[in-house]
């Protein structure tokens, strides 16, 4: 009777049960079974470095909570660790199950989106049944760039390079080296574009009508978008989330209006939104101000009805319907066209704080038309915030009631988007509505 015995690596270092333990709780956060399993290697990868590092040198420390594995969402759609910090330099760790193969597996995005891209790539072997890791080589980010730029590298289908393992330098001690030597500057980086908002506003539309594919937990990014897209996405931290919620079957929203939301999201996180909040100073900011936005002194006025002797009109109607407006509370109106039809929205905004909530705000939502008009019969009014369609109204020509409304609390970090449909594709957003009534917030 004999046993085999498999000789572990002398530069192997050991992963302890509690990293385990850590390791599955990551991976558990994870809808697919096989991204499941790379987020657990993964995991493992990061305990081996870790421990390499403050073995080496207890003033370094690996600072990972603000890494990729460390946010669900992103470790969801990134299928390496990015944005690990060490000192001053960024650092990307890339498992490996074996070096039997020859080549690695690279995703594009650690290579061409600044948002990712690290001063170094360090290869991990994890040796998982083995409960070891050995740190194998890395390669800088720009000896990597000129490599691919000088030799023939071609893009695979789910957005990976195909990189040679005799790219890496195979010493690991000139890592840790450059990390107490080195400064940041000597291994340049690209800058973050500055309009990345506005390159996903661009492309809203095909978003709305390629993303809800994702439902399904297996699906990945690669195999519904094309690069383009794939890279606005992926650079979109509140998509990515929203990506995430929908592949775990946690939208707030049905399945037939997850279009509708989509787009209503992609607005509230692309559009400047009106601050509120300073209406309680009496003055518009510019956003309400460049859409030609009129606060109310809630006082009638004398002329025939005028925007402020027809809202006292509305609230009497909400009054008798049990709504209350407090008096501390400031409105402002807006006109505009929809296929032709004039309409007026009011906005109504207070702090509805409370000893117990001291951070919440609430706004009233009056949708109508200027007398003598009346709304439409096929208007629909639509409010939404960044987890769902919060309520959806529809003119019911049986009712003498000429106005809908519609009420909302969020807290000061919260915003919330209005929307009038009269027909299939016609429709107009208001910009998002936000809340800051302290005084630093009036600049903004």
């Amino acid at each position: 009777m004999s046993l085999e015995f498999q000789r572990l690596p002398t530069e192997s270092l050991n992963i302890e049960p509690e990293e385990i333990n850590q390791a599955v709780e990551l991976s558990n956060k994870i809808p697919d079974d096989s991204r499941q399993w790379q987020t657990y290697i993964n995991g493992l990868a990061l305990f081996t470095f870790k421990k390499w590092i403050e073995e080496r040198d207890e003033n370094l420390t690996v600072n990972w909570q603000g890494s990729t594995i460390a946010k669900p969402s992103l470790a969801n759609a990134i299928p390496i660790i990015t944005n690990l910090q060490v000192g001053q330099f960024k650092i990307c760790l890339i498992s490996l199950g074996s070096l039997f193969d020859e080549q690695v597996s690279f995703p594009k995005l650690v290579i061409d989106l600044p948002e990712f891209v690290p001063h170094f790539y360090v290869l991990v072997e994890v040796l998982e049944e083995q409960e070891c890791g050995v740190i194998q080589g890395f390669i800088t980010h720009q000896q990597l760039i000129e490599n691919i730029e000088t030799q023939t590298t071609n893009i695979q289908r789910d957005w990976t390079y195909q990189i040679p393992l005799n790219w890496f330098e195979k010493d690991p001690n000139s890592l840790f080296l450059y990390l107490r030597t080195l400064e940041p500057e000597a291994i340049p980086l690209p800058v973050v574009t500055a309009n990345r908002q506005q390159q996903l506003a661009a492309i809203e539309n095909e978003l709305v009508r390629l993303l809800p594919q994702l439902q399904a937990p297996e699906t990945e990014l690669w195999q519904v978008l094309n690069w383009e897209q794939g890279s606005v996405v992926l650079t979109s931290p509140e998509l990515l989330e929203w990506v995430y919620k929908l592949q775990n079957n946690n939208l707030e929203t049905a399945l037939a209006s997850l279009q509708t939301y989509l787009l209503d999201f992609i607005k509230l996180i692309t559009r400047p939104a009106i601050n509120l909040g300073r209406w309680l100073w009496d003055e518009l900011d510019e956003i309400g101000e460049s859409l030609s936005w009129q606060l109310l002194n809630l006082t009638p006025a004398r002329e025939f009805r005028s925007p402020a002797e027809e809202f006292e009109a509305i609230k009497l109607q909400l009054q008798s319907q049990g709504v209350e407006i407090p008096t501390v509370a400031r409105c402002g109106h807006h006109n505009f066209l929809l296929a032709g039809h004039p309409l007026r929205i009011y906005a109504v905004v207070w702090n509805s704080s409370a000893k117990n909530d001291p951070n919440l705000w609430s706004l009233l939502l009056i949708l109508g038309a200027p007398v003598p008009n009346t709304l439409p019969n096929t208007l629909k009014f639509r409010v939404s915030d960044l987890t769902g369609i919060l309520t959806e109204q529809q003119v019911n020509p049986q009712q003498v009631n000429s106005y809908l409304y519609t009420s909302v609390v969020g807290a000061w970090d919260e915003k919330f988007i209005a929307s009038v449909n009269i027909a299939d594709g016609v429709e107009v957003t208001l910009p998002p509505f936000a809340f800051d009534n302290t005084r630093a917030g009036l600049s903004k």
